[in-house]
């Protein structure tokens, strides 16, 4: 049952191996932080014995300096070791029955200081510095050591309370409170009473370290969830999916103005059935880290990856007084930007690749899509699919990136400056669009 106790870490088997490794991390930093207390608590209790002024019926010299010198001693030891290694369970186990036996041993000295009979020893108030000891083993937020220490403790007085008792002979015990109070006899009530405190308090400070453990295992397991789902969410999505007032439906959703940056890269399909599939999604890397921040920079998200595209929202998923002009930025900026990754992949395999895009503003949908078992947040209205459909026409003009007539006028007034970067292509028949469109080719950068 004691070695059970000793190797049981506050854990479970189907804790991720990251939270293990930081339960770990704790527990040493833990027991370093105990023993500095106890450090700290030896200095003080010295300072305090030779500034305190000595009882003036003391016939013998006390141990306490002895004592407390022993006891800094055993803490400077497992302190040091504490920042060397992992201190086994064991050595953590006898460094216990030892911080305790010393506190016996001082407390059983008081008899022999003063010429007292043994059961003189038990009514010093120097016991309740046991509930400090188990105290500092509740800084290691491990219940298993907190009820040890109170279990080791009980046991030592009834050990001590026997040895007086088998010393003193069983007249020592009187069943008269005064006398008890007034002279050195043991009164059975009042010891029991002592070791009942000590395992009560032992018991409801483990309960409650049990219970706080647990919350915090179970909202650290959650931070990591989060923190690996938040991955997988643009933080206005997962904004959006958390500060809810009630569980999230399909169909539900707001609709806002916004604008849609679709992306592509142009001549990917003959490259992909060229290239190992590794090299293949290494461009893809490559090309995700260069674009993905500018469009986070330009105050949008990335609402899905498409194969060798993305789509952006911008206003979308959060409400923004500049749709149109952040799209526009992002989209100029990424043209320029993906140039270095065209000429590296080019001179590595050989083919020539090129990022294209397509804005668009107006009012959009951001809903919640799917089935009770599983959502999805995403954008829907006439300027998604017009972006979609500009990124394809992109080939007709041999453009990079491209917008409409109107989505420019918006984003001018939203602050985009054009600066010699946009070229008017106006009456363009696009596939899939009834009506002639003012288009405008952006230039990068």
């Amino acid at each position: 049952m004691l070695k059970t106790l000793l190797v049981m870490r506050p854990s479970d088997d189907s804790l991720p191996a990251r939270i293990s490794a930081d339960i770990i991390r704790f527990d040493a930093d833990s027991e370093r932080l105990t023993g500095w207390v106890q450090l700290a608590l030896a200095a003080f209790l010295l300072a305090l014995y030779f500034v305190a002024p000595k009882p003036i019926d003391s016939i013998s010299r006390s141990l306490v300096p002895i004592g407390l010198a022993a006891y800094a001693g055993l803490t400077i030891l497992r302190l040091g070791l504490s920042y060397r290694m992992a201190l086994p369970k064991t050595f953590l186990f006898a460094s216990l029955i030892a911080d305790v036996a010393l506190l016996y041993a001082l407390i059983w000295s008081f008899h022999l200081q003063y010429q007292q009979p043994q059961a003189f020893s038990l009514k010093a108030p120097t016991m309740l510095y046991i509930f400090v000891f188990i105290a500092l083993r509740a800084l290691r937020f491990d219940p298993i050591w907190v009820l040890l220490t109170g279990l080791v403790a009980a046991l030592g007085w009834i050990g001590l309370v026997l040895y007086a008792i088998a010393v003193e002979g069983p007249g020592v015990i009187t069943r008269s409170f005064v006398d008890y109070i007034q002279g050195s006899p043991i009164l059975i009530g009042a010891e029991v009473d002592k070791i009942v405190v000590i395992v009560a308090v032992s018991a409801i400070l483990a309960i409650a370290i049990a219970r706080a453990q647990k919350l915090v295992l179970r909202t650290a397991r959650e931070q990591v969830e989060r923190a690996e789902i938040r991955r997988f969410l643009p933080a206005p999505v997962e904004a959006a999916i958390t500060a809810s007032d009630s569980a999230i439906v399909a169909g539900e959703g707001v609709e806002r103005e916004a604008a849609i940056l679709i992306l592509d890269i142009r001549g990917f399909s003959g490259f992909a059935a060229r290239q190992d599939p590794k090299t293949v999604v290494a461009a893809l890397v490559a090309m995700h880290a260069i674009v993905v921040p500018i469009i986070e920079r330009h105050n949008g998200i990335v609402d899905k990856y498409l194969g060798d595209g993305m789509l952006a929202t911008f206003g979308a998923a959060r409400e923004s007084d500049t749709p149109a002009a952040d799209a526009l930025n992002a989209l100029a900026e990424i043209s320029a930007a993906t140039t270095g990754w065209t000429e590296d992949l080019a001179a590595e395999t050989g083919f020539r690749l090129s990022v294209n895009g397509a804005a668009t503003a107006g009012p959009v949908i951001f809903a919640a899509l799917g089935d009770a078992a599983r959502l999805e947040y995403t954008v829907i209205g006439e300027a998604v699919n017009l972006a979609a459909k500009l990124e394809k026409h992109n080939k007709v003009e041999k453009t990079a990136g491209l917008t409409t007539a109107a989505t420019l006028e918006a984003a001018i007034l939203q602050g985009f400056r054009p600066e010699g970067r946009a070229t008017h292509l106006p009456e363009r028949r696009v596939a899939g669009v009834a009506e002639p469109l003012g288009l405008v080719a952006l230039a990068p950068v």
